[in-house]
């Protein structure tokens, strides 16, 4: 698998240049969508990372909000749980005879 090399260099107009490993493939895909939006490659690659990064930083926030908002419906609704829950969690959780 050839790779683009890049590395960190030096700060310009207010970006810092960065030199990144890509696939060939994806080099390929970066060209085409760059001619296609008569773009350059660097200003796609910057919307891709940027998006990218949204992404991730939503997934990581998404499961705590989901379990913030359960536990609040529990409070609620004064949901009881068993009052062993925290020493027999994992066989709560995992044993298949209780969930059925």
């Amino acid at each position: 698998m050839d790779l683009t090399t890049c590395r960190t260099t030096c700060y310009i107009h207010g970006m810092l240049k960065t030199y990144l490993y890509v696939p060939e493939e994806l080099d390929k895909r970066i060209q085409t969508t760059a001619k296609a939006q008569s773009k350059s490659k660097a200003e796609v690659m910057r919307q891709a990372l940027e998006k990218g990064i949204t992404s991730i930083q939503q997934q990581g926030t998404a499961s705590a909000y989901v379990l913030l908002k359960i536990a609040q419906l529990g409070k609620k609704y004064k949901v009881k749980g068993p009052k062993d829950a925290v020493e027999r969690f994992d066989e709560y959780l995992y044993d298949k005879d209780w969930n059925t």
